[in-house]
């Protein structure tokens, strides 16, 4: 689909051409459209795909710009970044360079917020920014919003990945009942859903045919075709644990959760695969309440790659993308397997579901599988390495630290983020990971090359102007 067969405007085309613009992407064909005739569009997109240009041209299609006097601000646009933002902010700038008069602000945080506060004063049509900045923009007065037209959420799941949810709803709560919102989103989890629910009206939901339809489906059931359920028979004398690694080795998988029948098992197996290297720990009902956070918050950071977990302790996990359930000991009760397979092939993407078991349990396997057992899903368990060896190390890519400071501190993810990508921290935005406020602490993930730095960055620096405690978890 070509730009010129929609209504642009005959500047807006000639820009278009002069950057060399010709054909739509796929996002930009399916979205375009729909925003020009002044839809609210929820869109699945990645980084990449054009989706700034998507609901840029637009957007700058039907701002009012005004040469003299205060033009309103009347596009936001909110991203979970200080890079994203800025990006963002340039090529709208870049699309928009023949729209005279056209003002892009920056509200990032890591930067002062003195000349933003100017540059709002003065006037501006757009705002790009972190939810936690522009939100203190807002909250001090310096950010009017009666005259919003457009509210744009960038990757809008990272966003409430990285624990902006409350700053995002700060926001939103603020905002004209007459807007055209426009959220774009890599995945569907199902707090994006709720968003678009409660902010958005009659949204229409889009997404290339080469894009998944993202996370937060419904929880399959055993026999749903998505999970590829397996069961490895041990011979006799045969080490458990040893058939839990060769699986391991096997699937490589980024996250895993394997299910243990007793608190003890799940402990001694949790340091076990410890002792061997491997990204391990364990969720039972001795934790207390704050090793429990850590260690979920951990898992869902992609900072723990094996989580060890009886039933009673995993009850309530939700996590997005896991590639690999095992039973190391198989359920006690058929509706327990079925809830511990159900957490994987979720979001329409294929799951695996493991389950090692004794000659003498065969039987109650088939049971368990239900109308979907075969014999083909019957194994001999395997012990040892991988056939050509290279089995993989099972690490993991991120590391948590822990900030001694939370939600009853007034500490929110923007603070935290700010500390690291501002000129004080140094690190950039794709080095921090998902963060976490609790009510006495917060998690943050980092790139575990880069987790000693953002550990002295944290101990030497301020956030929010003051000093805080942080702590790296070993």
């Amino acid at each position: 689909m070509k730009f010129e067969e929609l209504s642009l405007s005959p500047a807006m085309l000639a820009r278009l051409k002069e950057i060399g613009f010709e054909s739509m992407t796929p996002i930009q064909a399916l979205t375009l459209p729909r925003i020009l005739e002044g839809l609210d569009v929820i869109g699945q997109a990645k980084t990449g795909s054009g989706k700034t240009a998507a609901f840029g041209i637009p957007m700058l299609e039907k701002l009012e710009v005004r040469q003299e006097g205060h033009p309103d601000l009347q596009a936001l646009i909110l991203c979970p970044t200080r890079e994203l933002s800025v990006q963002v902010a340039r090529e709208l700038r870049r699309l928009g360079t023949k729209k005279v008069g056209l003002r892009v602000v920056e509200l990032v945080g890591g930067v002062p917020g003195g000349p933003q506060a100017r540059q709002l004063e003065n006037g501006v049509q757009v705002a790009v920014g972190t939810p936690g900045r522009v939100l203190d923009h807002l909250l001090r007065g310096r950010l009017d919003l009666a005259k919003l037209k457009f509210l744009v959420l960038d990757e809008a799941d990272r966003m409430l990945e990285m624990g902006f949810q409350d700053e995002m709803e700060g926001i939103l709560s603020k905002l004209p009942e007459e807007r055209q919102t426009l959220l774009f989103s890599a995945t569907f989890p199902r707090g994006i859903k709720e968003l678009s629910a409660r902010y958005q009206k009659n949204a229409i939901q889009v997404a290339p045919p080469e894009e998944s339809t993202g996370e937060g489906e419904p929880q399959p059931e055993a026999g749903d075709s998505l999970i590829k359920q397996e069961f490895r028979v041990l011979e006799e004398g045969m080490d458990r644990t040893d058939a839990l690694l060769s699986v391991l080795w096997e699937t490589d998988p980024e996250s895993a959760i394997v299910f243990c029948n007793f608190k003890a098992v799940s402990f001694e197996l949790a340091r076990d695969l410890k002792a061997l290297g491997i990204s391990a720990d364990c969720l039972n009902g001795d934790l207390e309440q704050r090793e429990r956070d850590l260690v979920m918050a951990r898992f869902r950071n992609r900072s723990l790659r094996i989580l060890i977990a009886t039933d009673v302790a995993a009850r309530g996990i939700d996590v997005a993308g896991l590639d690999l359930v095992v039973n190391f000991e198989i359920a006690q009760k058929p509706e327990n397997h079925v809830h511990r397979i159900g957490r994987t092939g979720r979001a329409r993407k294929p799951g695996l579901a493991i389950s090692l078991i004794t000659e003498r349990e065969r039987v109650r396997a088939q049971a368990l599988a239900g109308a979907a057992a075969s014999e083909g899903m019957f194994q001999k368990a395997r012990t040892g390495e991988p056939e050509g060896g290279g089995k993989p190390a099972l690490q993991a890519q991120m590391e948590t630290l822990i900030i001694l400071e939370g939600r009853k501190n007034k500490m929110r993810p923007g603070d935290i983020l700010g500390a690291l990508t501002g000129e004080a921290g140094g690190l950039k935005g794709d080095q921090v990971g998902k963060i976490e406020i609790h009510d006495f602490h917060a998690f943050v993930a980092i790139e575990k090359k880069s987790a000693a730095l953002a550990l002295s960055r944290l101990q030497n620096g301020r956030i929010k102007g003051r000093k805080v405690r942080v702590d790296r978890p070993r």
